[in-house]
């Protein structure tokens, strides 16, 4: 969860996110080199244009600064094709859950189980506890066990919503009229919040996302309550 002292991203709590975390970091590392690169020679420049007024075209160096962008646009280029490959990756998934957005709370379905379906809304300032999470927790968590391959169907009935989990590195439109795909495995227990990331009306900002990671047997705990 972000904090005013956390100026990096959240901590991963998916193998997905910590390849992402390290491509956020190895970019931040050629962007930093590019800009000392380039205010450097912008200065050295500046220099030659006050001390020489027959500055001419120099072939070289023209060649040198269109080579160089091309070289660095590569080592960032590469790292960002093999995640959007991760990204698609079909694998074999061992439980599937379906998400619709409403205006303006999230509906679950586990679709592999017997009709375990419910909603979540925001908790009320009035209703939060002293260890609760405002404008964050929701009455209804949704519960799945780490170390297991998640698949998330997702819909809209309304507008367009998102359903995004930073900590996971997952985010997902939901459409209306259509069912998009994504999976995320869960490395460590914990609580993981995200928000609807896709402006959809007033309440935009007040239908939140919790997912709880638990060991698989306190999973089914919870499932057969369901049932």
């Amino acid at each position: 969860m972000a904090t005013w002292s956390n100026l990096s991203l959240q901590d991963s709590a998916s193998p997905l996110m910590e390849q992402l975390s390290f491509f956020h970091d190895h970019t931040m590392v050629v962007l930093l080199l590019i800009t000392v690169i380039v205010g450097y020679s912008m200065i050295y420049m500046f220099n030659i244009l006050f001390t020489s007024r027959n500055m001419l075209h120099g072939h070289l160096i023209e060649t040198i600064w269109t080579t160089l962008p091309a070289i660095t646009l590569i080592f960032i280029a590469l790292p960002s094709l093999r995640l959007l490959y991760l990204l698609d990756d079909s694998v074999d998934t061992l439980i599937t859950i379906k998400t619709i957005g409403r205006q303006w709370y999230w509906s679950y379905e586990y679709s592999d189980f017997v009709n375990v379906e419910f909603d979540t809304y925001m908790t009320a300032d009035s209703d939060l506890e002293n260890n609760g999470f405002r404008l964050l927790d929701v009455d209804n968590r949704t519960i799945l066990p780490l170390n297991t391959e998640v698949r998330v169907l997702t819909s809209a009935s309304d507008v367009l919503h998102s359903w995004a989990i930073p900590a996971l590195g997952i985010k997902i439109d939901a459409t209306p009229g259509r069912l998009n795909q994504g999976t995320f495995t869960m490395n460590r227990p914990g609580l993981f919040f995200g928000q609807c990331s896709e402006i959809c009306g007033a309440n935009h900002s007040f239908m939140p996302i919790v997912i709880e990671s638990t060991s698989v047997n306190m999973f089914i705990k919870w499932l057969s309550k369901m049932i």
